[in-house]
């Protein structure tokens, strides 16, 4: 056992913001011969102290996690080195915490956030000048005041807890408080503060205002902690921010200058604004973020002057983070734009040139239209790195939803990695949406069975203690957002599977092989150097179920489904037509895993030496085969496409590596027919005369549609029998009546003529 140890700071787990905790692995826990719930001094620049808690296993020796406000308390940075020892601490009497003035400003009734403050900090060890976002308070900052006794010490449920507002006077002239001893019972309560501290400033710039916000405070809101999903995007902009600002003397030391600035692209609600106010967060520096629009003026010459006192504003409070939001509406490209857009262009570049002469200031930019900004912005030099922020996978949309949930009350049957699996294609933003819509489900739930507070105004009838949100309200909420990344296409996640098709093993067979077997056994493929196809080709009889087979797989595979018509795609502008298959693709590999499905691809990819005397056909075949090519690199991007008329496609697009394998799908046989009769007539009343195998053999040269408009007929045949019984709406109350007999099904096989 060891006194102390020397460990590396890292972000704490999204669920643990707010929580006063520090996880540690296995092996310093053992050397320091503590159990979970004992406290340790954790001791950077200045020492704070937290509870300690196993960490995960995926945490490396050598690493303490701890959150923003840990981090803060300590005056250590992500990556900084740290003192990690045991710490005996006395039970506290007394804790006083104080609030910003904003706080009394609130119409909230002061018992219920003295109770909630009581309950968070309740088991907690905290040191005075420790600033604490409490779990269920998380936009309120509270600084801890004074203790009785003084100095380090415990929360327990005898405590009392004092909140004291800042610039709230009683009548003996003090500050005003309120108290309540920790081992109250919490009731729900509402505030939407947003915290107010020292240290943010705005700097006035002719024509608008710039924002400033001040270095080392919170005044962005938002912490490592608050992103999910984005950690090695994190750490690229980290290593390109941080270390210029916190460390210059390391690039002095290599002969470099450091890197100026970072450009973040990728779709809308990816994270890119909040990455930039995080890491402005978490260094110490300030923030000047700037909307695009909000700087450019009618009159010549102030767009330009603006820009400059944006820079210069970043100079005079170095070291500084300038941040342009939508940087595409300041710098787009010069051909394109206007004179005002020229000449701020044309400033822009100047003042990052001069970057080096203005000491620590780092420009990031974040754009969804990163083809749109000037060329000559993204050399070496300006911006000198680009990430993409990308559409989140299912471990990333985990964590994102463990933030947005971590103070959520959720039932029991809530399972968070279960909807992180059922929201491909949905970004942070859109996971946001979920959880807010699902927290308003519950909200309206609770209204409609009346469940109030004893204290909750009847007006907005604010929910009891025990509300939760429930699956069903997740399962609302998912079907009311619809995620951005998809949103230009018909895309979904199907609800058909191979049980709703009858027949067409083989066909099955070698689709399970091409889509489903790769995204299973990835590391199977990988252990032989094996890379599965890319395209494969249904091709057979109008009818026979080649989209249903698509539908089928994509839902079996439970990965995005985006079916494209082919005449969708085109367009009588010339450029229009490609420009929407390379977005098909691009949207695809962004949603991945994903199935592309083009329905009818003959009327879009008919051979070039054919016949085929339009541009656009061939202009479009060939952007076609260059992202098949490149969709050829992508494991977890299938594109499959349906054709009556095979013969008639440019074979260039039948090669292996494109649509490599072509399965036919045929007209049924009697057996095949047999089980597609079964699937559709599941669930519906039969005559004991029905005679499947009869009707199956009766069907020849009758597709897969053509079986399912059979079973649709003799069932509105059924129903006319019923509905011509009874007079008007009475019929509906004998719908037991309906079945389905012998004699409906020679009707309907005497409606419905063969395709074949």
């Amino acid at each position: 056992m060891t006194d102390s140890l020397r460990l590396t700071v890292r972000a704490a787990e999204k669920r643990d913001a707010g929580r006063g905790i520090a996880r540690l692995p296995e092996a310093a826990r053992q050397q320091l011969g503590l159990l979970s719930g004992d406290t340790v001094l954790i001791e950077g620049e200045r020492e704070t102290v937290a509870k300690l808690w196993p960490a995960r296993g995926d945490v490396p020796d050598g690493v303490v996690r701890i959150d923003a406000d840990s981090r803060a308390n300590a005056g250590v940075k992500v990556g900084d080195t740290v003192r990690v020892a045991a710490a005996d601490l006395p039970e506290a009497r007394r804790v006083t915490l104080r609030a910003p003035a904003a706080l009394g400003e609130v119409d909230v009734e002061r018992d219920s956030i003295e109770r909630l403050v009581a309950e968070d900090v309740r088991n907690r060890p905290v040191a005075p000048g420790d600033r604490l976002h409490l779990e269920r308070l998380s936009d309120i900052g509270f600084a801890v005041d004074d203790t009785d006794p003084d100095g380090r010490i415990r929360v327990t449920e005898e405590t009392t807890v004092r909140v004291v507002i800042e610039g709230e006077a009683d009548t003996s002239g003090h500050l005003g408080e309120i108290g309540q001893s920790a081992g109250s019972t919490a009731e729900a309560s509402s505030s939407d503060t947003d915290e107010t501290e020292p240290g943010g400033t705005s700097v006035e710039v002719e024509g608008g205002a710039v924002d400033v916000d001040g270095a080392g405070d919170t005044t962005t809101g938002v912490a490592y902690e608050d992103i999910g999903g984005l950690d090695e995007e994190l750490d690229l902009v980290r290593e390109t921010v941080e270390l210029p600002l916190s460390n210059p003397e390391l690039f002095a030391r290599l002969g470099i200058d450091p890197p100026k600035g970072v450009l973040l692209h990728g779709p809308p609600g990816t994270g890119k604004t909040l990455i930039a106010k995080a890491v402005a967060n978490e260094v110490d520096a300030t923030f000047i973020s700037i909307s695009g629009p909000e700087i450019m003026s009618k009159y010549k010459g102030e767009s330009e002057e603006r820009v400059r006192e944006v820079f210069e504003a970043a100079q005079d409070d170095a070291p500084a983070i300038v941040f342009f939001d939508e940087i595409d509406s300041v710098a787009p490209k010069r051909e394109d734009g206007g004179d005002v857009e020229s000449r701020v262009v044309g400033q822009l570049l100047s003042l990052m040139d001069g970057l080096n002469a203005r000491g620590e200031v780092v420009v990031i930019g974040a754009t969804n239209r990163v083809d749109e900004i000037d060329p000559a912005l993204r050399r070496g030099g300006r911006f000198d790195r680009e990430i993409e922020i990308g559409v989140p996978g299912e471990t990333g949309r985990r964590e994102i939803l463990d933030v947005h949930t971590r103070n959520m009350p959720l039932a029991d049957d809530v399972r968070v990695d279960r909807l992180a699996e059922r929201t491909h294609g949905f970004t942070g933003a859109d996971l946001a949406s979920v959880a807010k819509e699902a927290a308003m489900s519950a909200l309206r739930r609770a209204r409609r069975e009346g469940t109030e507070t004893a204290d909750a105004d009847p007006e907005t009838a604010i929910a009891a203690a025990d509300l939760t949100v429930t699956r069903s309200d997740f399962e609302s909420a998912m079907a009311a957002v619809e995620p951005s990344a998809m949103r230009e296409y018909v895309a979904e996640s199907p609800a058909a599977d191979f049980d709703d098709v009858g027949g067409l093993d083989e066909a099955r067979e070698t689709l399970e092989r091409a889509v489903t077997w790769p995204l299973t056994y990835g590391p199977l493929f990988d252990a032989v150097e094996a890379s599965p196809p890319t395209g494969i080709l249904l091709h057979g009889p109008p009818g026979t179920g080649k989209t249903l087979l698509a539908r089928a797989i994509a839902g079996e595979s439970g990965v995005n489904f985006l079916q494209v018509a082919g005449p969708e795609l085109l367009d009588r502008y010339v450029g229009e037509s490609e420009k929407a298959v390379r977005e098909l693709f691009e949207r695809a590999r962004q949603a991945a895993p994903a199935v592309v499905f083009f329905d009818e691809i003959d009327a879009v990819a008919t051979a070039r030496d054919g016949g085929n005397d339009s541009e656009v056909g061939q202009r479009v075949v060939s952007q076609l085969l260059t992202e098949l090519d490149r969709a050829a690199d992508n494991p977890n991007l299938v594109v499959l496409a349906a054709t009556n008329r095979k013969e008639a496609l440019d074979p260039a697009l039948l090669r292996p590596g494109r649509f490599e394998s072509h399965v036919h799908v045929p007209a049924p046989g009697e057996d095949a027919r047999r089980e597609i009769l079964a699937v559709h007539v599941a669930g519906k009343p039969l005559a004991d005369d029905v005679d499947l195998d009869a009707i199956a053999a009766a069907m020849a040269g009758y597709t897969g549609a053509d079986v399912a408009a059979v079973v649709r007929e003799a069932t509105l045949l059924a129903v006319e029998d019923v509905a011509d019984r009874y007079d008007g709406a009475e019929a509906n109350e004998h719908a037991d009546e309906i079945v389905l007999s012998g004699d409906h099904f020679e009707r309907a096989l005497d409606a419905i003529v063969p395709s074949i």
